[in-house]
């Protein structure tokens, strides 16, 4: 239950016999956020101003959290599959998708499969697509956190503090990067098709990415334009691989003028 301050509700619902574990809040159209390869991380500041013109959805993804993984799920897009379900567990007519890194190429994945249940699209440096050029998607599943965490900020400062773990929550962490390996292993973090499948497909989509990435090079979100026609791409400069958390300002400001135009 929320406290007299919280303006979210934290549900379970069943999908396709899985109790799904998601984050709600806000009124208005609706926005089904999908997290990174990490996990979860709460109810954000970003999630909070974005429910102030939309109805926020924030699902853990089957084999995260507090969401089991059911037996079939072992691809990004089986995952893509299991949200098409949740759309109808929900009864979302024609939600906008955000996705971040890993929650994005879920998002092109299921709008490939069905664009015509969406709204929009909201790629934010989304993993999916193997970078031309000699700069690959870096190494995220094996590097310690922490270290992960440094690579995916442009400035230092704004690199959060590492928190002091408990075991249970240890635990958890590392059940996610578990279920981030079996999804993400081979091929390393895309699908070779991808491209292909996002040409036939007719969404409003807009590509967030910051500039100075150094997880997912920025010719990735140049590709996804490319291949998303009609879609807009907006760098953001000094920005690495979380422009929500690194420029949340700048963020919200272009996520907020696009949704306004939906």
């Amino acid at each position: 239950m929320p406290t007299a301050t919280q303006s979210w509700v934290e549900e379970f619902i069943d999908v396709g016999g899985t109790r799904t574990h998601i984050l709600k809040g806000g009124s208005g159209a609706p926005l089904l956020v999908l997290h990174g390869a990490l996990g979860n991380p709460g109810w954000l500041p970003y999630h909070e101003a974005l429910a102030q013109h939309c109805t926020v959805y924030a699902p853990s993804h089957p084999g995260y959290d507090q969401t089991p993984r059911p037996p079939w799920v072992s691809t990004i897009a089986d995952v893509a599959h299991f949200y098409l379900g949740l759309m109808r567990a929900l009864g979302l007519e024609r939600p906008t998708i955000m996705g971040f890194s890993m929650g994005g190429w879920i998002a092109a994945e299921l709008a490939a499969m069905r664009s015509d249940r969406l709204r929009g699209l909201i790629l934010v440096n989304a993993v999916g697509i193997k970078p031309h050029g000699d700069t690959p998607i870096a190494e995220v599943l094996m590097a310690p956190p922490e270290e992960v965490q440094k690579l995916a900020y442009y400035d230092p400062s704004k690199v959060p503090a590492a928190p002091t773990l408990s075991p249970e929550a240890a635990a958890v962490q590392w059940s996610n990067r578990e279920m981030a390996s079996r999804l993400c292993w081979k091929p390393y973090m895309h699908n070779p098709k991808l491209p292909d499948y996002l040409r036939l497909i007719r969404v409003p989509a807009l590509i967030v990415w910051g500039r100075q990435d150094r997880i997912v090079p920025y010719v990735c979100g140049e590709m996804y334009h490319e291949a998303l026609q009609g879609s807009t791409l907006h760098p953001i400069d000094q920005c690495g691989h979380a422009p929500q958390t690194e420029q949340p300002e700048v963020f919200l400001d272009i996520t907020s003028k696009f949704l306004a135009t939906l």
